[in-house]
Parts: C-alpha cells; structure tokens; sequence
C-alpha cells in the first residue's frame, strides 16, 4: 500500500514542476524576453492650482505680446477729424501685419499701401507748430493718428477747396456736406448728393467752404490752392474725413513708411463721450450698434 501511495504522489510532483515551467513570461514586440527590473523616473511633487494658474497666465501674456507686437494692436480715436467714418470714442483694432516691411510672400495676407486705405501712424510732428508738439497729447513719434491715404510716393497732390487732385486729375470722393455740433459727436448731415460708382468713401465739409478758391487755413502749408506738392519716395499724403477739422499733411506735410503702424479694421467697442458719467455708463454709453463695424 505504501508504494502505491509513493506511484499515485510522484507523478503530480512532475506535473507540478512541469507546469511552472510553462508559465507565461513578459515578452518584448520583438519576441525577446523583458527585463523585470524597468527604470523608472521619478515622480515629483503634484502641480499646485497656483502653479497651473501663473503658468497659464505666463503663456497668455507671451501671446498676447507676440499678437500686439506683430499682428494687431488696440487704439482708441479721441478727436472727430475722422468723423462721421469714425467717431470719438471708437475703439479701433488695427491690422499691422498687413503692411508689415520685408519680402511680400504669396500665401501671407500682405500687400502694399493703396489710395483709400486707412491707417495709423505716428505723428511726425509739425514744423510749423513746434509748441502744439510739446502738448502731452500731441508728442511726435509718439502719439497714434488715424487718417485716409490720399497721395502714394511719386504722386502731385493738390486741393483746391473741396476737391483734390492727383497728378491733375480731381480725386473721386463722396463729398457730404455737414456741420458740427459737438466736438465729440458726429456730424450733423445738411446736403447729401447720390454717391457715384466710382466714390468709394464719404468726406465731409462745412457749408461755407464749397468754393474751390476759397483762402485755405492758416494752418495749412503743403497742396494749397495753385501749389501743388510732390510726394517724396517712401512717404504718403493723408488728410481726415472730416476736412475743415482734421490737422493732416495739409498742414504738416507728409507721413515716412516707418512710422506707418497699420491699417484699420474694425471698431470692437465705441463710448459715447457726450454723454454724462454714469456707474454704469459702460452699459448705457455704450454704442454698442457701432460694434464689429468694418473702417472703410
């Protein structure tokens, strides 16, 4: 009886150990066995809320940099010698990789400057008027101006009352003809004429100065009546839409492609700055109809 114990035992010893031998083992994609030490690197501490918010904040801020810097900037238009096509109080974004110098790649919305666009500058400052340049307001190379485009490098301006001429030919211009009511309200509208075809933009002029030989301003030294001026190279002839209320090249001659920043786009928000302080006037002065308006 013992042996037969000893015959019935042995054989589940052998299988036993045969078994552990086909146990299964952790292989690599190449077929070849893993090593069971794996280095691994070690842990630190979890990430702080504070830690994730400054990071993110960080990034933000660099972005918003890199945008300000090279693709659109923020400014705000506090005079109406733009009016009515922009009103004190608007909020512009401005568009400066448009314009940006260098090579012009075919796949980058980049192009040249045209007669009509509008752009923002830095004032180049008045040689005629070297006291208004020491107002806080009106530093030059400093303080941002809005105006329209009229003459291009190599072109012959000329204005003669309400009409102006390049290169002898009378410029096409919706003119409108309105008065001023509030310095930081828009124009009053007195006499409109159907726009033409080939108007592309409204300019505005007071009642009184509709005579092509009326005595310019004072103010103005460059394409006066009878004196037409020649745009050097690398350099624009701009005025403001609102013609008897706009100090533009008429006055202190003409603005350098460097200190061109861009060109409008649109306004993102408009204060009306007539009305009186309110706690809440950011709701209710708010023009908020002028929102997202395209600046053409």
């Amino acid at each position: 009886m013992l042996l037969m114990n000893q015959s019935v035992v042995a054989p589940e010893k052998g299988t036993k150990e045969k078994s552990r031998g086909f146990a299964s083992k952790q292989v690599n994609p190449n077929g070849r066995e893993r090593d069971s030490d794996v280095a691994t690197e070690p842990v630190g501490p979890p990430k702080t809320v504070f830690r994730e918010y400054f990071e993110s904040a960080v990034v933000t801020v660099i972005m918003a940099l890199f945008g300000m810097t090279f693709i659109v900037q923020a400014v705000k238009v506090p005079t109406g010698s733009m009016q009515n096509t922009i009103t004190v109080g608007d909020h512009l974004l401005v568009n400066k990789f448009v314009f940006a110098p260098g090579p012009q790649l075919p796949f980058l919305p980049q192009r040249d400057i045209r007669r009509g666009d509008i752009i923002v500058f830095k004032y180049p400052g008045n040689p005629y008027d070297k006291e208004r340049d020491t107002h806080e307001d009106n530093i030059p190379f400093k303080v941002n101006y809005v105006k329209r485009v009229i003459g291009l490098p190599g072109d012959t301006v000329e204005v003669k009352g309400v009409h102006v001429f390049i290169n002898g030919q009378p410029l096409p211009e919706h003119i409108i003809i309105a008065r001023n009511v509030d310095e930081k309200a828009p124009l009053q509208i007195l006499e409109e004429t159907p726009r033409q075809g080939n108007e592309p933009y409204d300019v505005y002029y007071f009642p009184d100065k509709d005579n092509d030989h009326m005595q310019p301003s004072r103010d103005f030294h460059f394409a006066l009546n009878g004196k037409p001026t020649r745009i050097p190279e690398n350099s624009y002839f701009v005025m403001g839409d609102d013609r008897d209320n706009s100090l533009d090249s008429r006055a202190w001659g003409f603005v350098p492609r460097d200190l061109i920043i861009g060109r409008a786009m649109f306004v993102y928000w408009s204060y009306d700055e007539t009305q009186p302080f309110s706690p809440f006037g950011f709701f209710t002065n708010s023009r908020w109809r002028r929102t997202g308006t395209m600046v053409k």
